[in-house]
């Protein structure tokens, strides 16, 4: 028993410290949290990188050129020309600072079995404790701004030397000059 209570707990820490850190350049996952795309025609793709709420702008729009210049090594073309782009940011206030738990202390209920009933009661034995946060009467002491943000292109692919204007990319020089930036998850 032991043994399984340990496996949850280290489960639980993992889990926490993953939501502690940037999104690092992954696939998206059931998260929706990574690069993902889309083939529209045989050299045409909508590519989309999405962080969570640790990574900033720079990252996201980062990991999408990244994305795109690796999907047009992968697809056998030599550069790409980014077509439409757009980031987006979704923001949300938190409340940060409060005590509040989701098992509020001043209400404690205890289960007991009774034959084929389970039934409960309040637990009078257990003082209240004065001072502690009422969810109904006190606020959160401060709230703080959480921001995702999405970025995705449609991008066109080509093979060849690249053509001289400022929307192209030479995929060789973008994955070069990029590879020190990308932070891949940790095994």
């Amino acid at each position: 028993m032991k043994r399984l209570s340990l496996a949850a707990a280290i489960a639980a820490l993992a889990i926490t410290t993953a939501c502690a850190t940037a999104t690092p350049y992954q696939p998206a996952s059931q998260s929706d949290r990574g690069f993902s795309e889309m083939k529209i025609e045989e050299n045409r793709y909508q590519v989309e990188f999405s962080g969570n709420s640790l990574t900033d702008r720079k990252t996201v729009e980062t990991y999408l050129l990244f994305r795109a210049a690796e999907l047009t090594k992968q697809n056998g073309f030599d550069h790409f020309r980014v077509v439409r782009r757009d980031t987006d940011a979704n923001s949300r206030l938190v409340p940060t600072g409060a005590t509040y738990s989701p098992f509020y202390d001043n209400f404690y209920l205890r289960y007991r079995y009774f034959g084929p009933r389970a039934s409960y009661f309040y637990d009078y034995a257990r003082p209240l404790r004065y001072g502690s946060y009422d969810p109904f009467w006190d606020g959160p002491v401060d709230y703080r701004e959480q921001t995702r943000y999405v970025a995705s292109a449609e991008i066109v692919m080509g093979k060849g030397a690249k053509p001289d204007d400022v929307a192209y990319f030479d995929a060789d020089q973008v994955i070069f000059n990029l590879a020190g930036q990308i932070q891949r998850p940790v095994p």
